[in-house]
């Protein structure tokens, strides 16, 4: 008798303890906070039209998540969604600290070497020296001393703006979404890599 009684107990047990974590990435979030990032480094903020969303609004968004019905429920099995706000948050001292390091040294050291097409962005959210023949002698070493100091910035603020929104494990999602925004926000005659090939946007 008391063995039968354990069986419906330890299916109890089993079925409260299958309960999922879901965290997801919010990719659109992280697309605006990155497009916010890198368009006040390479000083095209007045380019930029931030929209905001309207008191009020995301109402069918709320309400999609409010009423998600997930059927394992109805048997002990639920998927304990992450409730923290979905936004990626840029505006921490440490991640605008390097902020103002990559906006300065842009325009002191790296956006003449963009513009000549002696550089270029890498595919994987980095600067590198495209065409070491189109700098002046003279700017070489300071330019590549400016892109290995960028680079540093760069790795440490991915890293960063993961830490600082509460998920250490986003970094390389946070890294190719700068990636695709460095590209995106390039000026027109700037390089980028595609496919392990430079392209002229």
């Amino acid at each position: 008798m008391r063995q039968w009684l354990g069986i419906p107990v330890a299916g109890a047990l089993l079925l409260s303890a299958c309960v999922t974590i879901n965290v997801y990435f919010p990719a659109a979030e992280a697309k605006e906070a990155a497009r916010e990032f890198v368009e006040k480094v390479i000083d095209q903020a007045d380019k930029v039209e931030v929209k905001q969303t309207p008191a009020g609004g995301g109402g069918m968004a709320m309400l999609e998540r409010r009423f998600d019905f997930d059927p394992w429920m109805l048997v002990g099995i639920g998927s304990a969604q992450a409730q923290s706000a979905p936004d990626i948050t840029i505006k921490t001292p440490a991640i605008q600290a390097i902020q103002a390091r990559m906006e300065s040294r842009f325009d002191a050291s790296l956006r003449g070497g963009f513009d000549s097409g002696a550089l270029g962005f890498t595919a994987d959210g980095m600067v590198a020296v495209r065409d070491a023949g189109k700098l002046e002698l003279k700017d070489r070493v300071a330019v590549n001393a400016a892109v290995a100091d960028d680079n540093r910035d760069r790795k440490a603020v991915y890293r960063e703006i993961a830490v600082a929104n509460g998920h250490p494990e986003w970094e390389a999602q946070i890294r190719e979404v700068f990636a695709r925004q460095w590209v995106a926000s390039a000026k027109a005659g700037w390089w980028y890599q595609s496919g392990g090939a430079w392209k002229q946007k």
